[in-house]
């Protein structure tokens, strides 16, 4: 019986991988800070990750063959948990994000050209980032270290410190945005566009936004269950099959909601709707493929996540 710590867990799609790796028959505990109880079935550690002594002692001699962490932001979590689970798992997932490809967010300079137009569109590769590489630099001078920085940068410098000195085997999931599930995705960004449109207020849009990448929240419960079991190492990116941009996702959402969608176009660095973007990163999702995982496709499941966020039935199509 496989032994699985997952880090987190309490939420989510979180919560869908404890359940997941329960019901194949592995021995599951959940690690977090006490603000939610496990499934039936699950075990469960109380512990602040940060606070390296507490942790060493809720863990105390339990090893794992896996552990999936899904609440590592910053560079001390992960230092910490680099020093504590060395020699205690077999192998160690962590849950990542596209944010990380974002060129907003990105060192600038020379170090990151745009060699082509093609280059710069092209949906990225694991290759296309390794963070053990990056420079350690603060936000370049005119770009605010805003909320979006922090995060991407966090998620950046964690997944450079378990990459540069591996103390056991690692894998770096990155994630597309993740929809679907109703009031259980708490980020508010689908529910943006539907009860906008939904209200016939205009949606804010970038004039030509370029497409980005989703996975539907089971898919990603799946896809992290999958990881754990596998063998290979490294970063590997996470997204169903058909990048959107923001008006086709609005077309989508008018098609459940029975309701034309309205736009207020903004220009180049303006704030916009959530997944309004004026620069390119989707993602490639070849090397998971490759490795053996099948991608469901965003227009077979984004009707359903619609529904479920504009509290809607499916039907083939509303009238306009």
């Amino acid at each position: 019986m496989k032994r699985i710590l997952v880090i987190g867990g309490s939420r989510y799609f979180g919560k869908t991988l404890v359940t997941r790796a329960r019901d194949a028959g592995a021995r599951v505990t959940v690690l977090n800070r006490g603000s939610a109880a496990p499934p039936p079935g699950v075990g469960r550690l109380v512990a602040d990750r940060e606070d390296e002594e507490g942790l060493r002692a809720a863990l105390g001699s339990r090893g794992f063959d896996v552990v999936v962490d899904q609440v590592c932001y910053t560079p001390l979590q992960a230092a910490v948990a680099r020093r504590v689970f060395a020699g205690r798992t077999g192998r160690y997932v962590m849950t990542s994000t596209m944010e990380v490809y974002d060129p907003a967010t990105l060192p600038a300079g020379p170090r990151f050209p745009a060699t082509t137009a093609a280059a710069a569109t092209a949906p990225v590769t694991e290759s296309s980032l390794d963070p053990a590489r990056l420079p350690l630099v603060p936000a370049a001078p005119g770009r605010a270290p805003g909320p979006a920085y922090a995060y991407a940068e966090g998620k950046r410098r964690a997944e450079a410190v378990f990459l540069r000195e591996p103390a056991f085997p690692y894998v770096g999931v990155r994630a597309a945005h993740v929809l679907g599930g109703g009031p259980a995705e708490f980020t508010g960004r689908l529910a943006h566009y539907a009860d906008r449109i939904g209200a016939g207020t205009p949606v804010a849009v970038h004039e030509a936004p370029y497409a980005t990448s989703f996975i539907h929240h089971r898919e990603m419960a799946e896809f992290l269950y999958w990881a754990a079991e596998q063998t290979f190492t490294g970063t590997v990116n996470a997204a169903s099959h058909g990048a959107l941009d923001a008006i086709a996702l609005c077309e989508a959402v008018a098609e459940q909601v029975g309701r034309r969608p309205r736009y207020r176009v903004v220009g180049p660095g303006a704030a916009a709707s959530p997944f309004s973007f004026d620069r390119a990163y989707a993602m490639d999702n070849g090397r998971a493929s490759a490795l053996g995982f099948r991608f469901g496709r965003v227009a077979d499941w984004l009707p359903g996540a619609i529904a479920e966020t504009a509290g809607a039935t499916v039907t083939p199509r509303a009238a306009h």
